[in-house]
């Protein structure tokens, strides 16, 4: 996981990856400025998960409190999105020497729904709300 680069305190993103973090049931993200690249799989999930009617917070989250909220058990579950890795849950966070583990290491409900979601969009297998799909030929 990235940290800014000025006061290595803030959430940037994961390996070549958006992330999210679901705390008290509301998905945050952080913003598109300075180096963090938007994505289309990131732009999927937050149309997606607002559909569904979970609040979707663009903001910028200190890693201190992503591990205060891990810490009084507000950490519902972390995931990183990506073309090539879809939905990756995170079930382990490994920081200044000290391991966390998130949501027992299990894959998080909004995470797991969002993987078959999109996929079954994606294969078409279930309607495409957006008009994401187009046949081409």
């Amino acid at each position: 996981m990235w940290l800014d680069a000025c006061e290595h305190k803030y959430v940037e993103e994961v390996g070549t990856s958006n992330i999210f973090f679901r705390i008290d049931n509301q998905l945050l993200t952080p913003p598109l400025e300075g180096s963090i690249l938007g994505g289309l799989t990131r732009d999927s999930v937050i149309k997606l998960v607002s559909s569904w009617g979970l609040d979707v917070v663009e903001r910028r989250i200190s890693i201190d409190e992503v591990l205060a909220a891990n810490r009084e058990g507000r950490l519902q579950e972390v995931f990183g999105t990506g073309t090539a890795a879809v939905i990756s849950p995170v079930g382990e966070l490994f920081y200044k020497g000290t391991s966390y583990k998130i949501n027992d290491g299990r894959t998080g409900e909004i995470s797991a729904r969002l993987y078959s979601e999109l996929q079954a969009i994606q294969n078409g297998s279930q309607d495409d709300p957006f008009k994401w799909v187009v046949r081409v030929g």
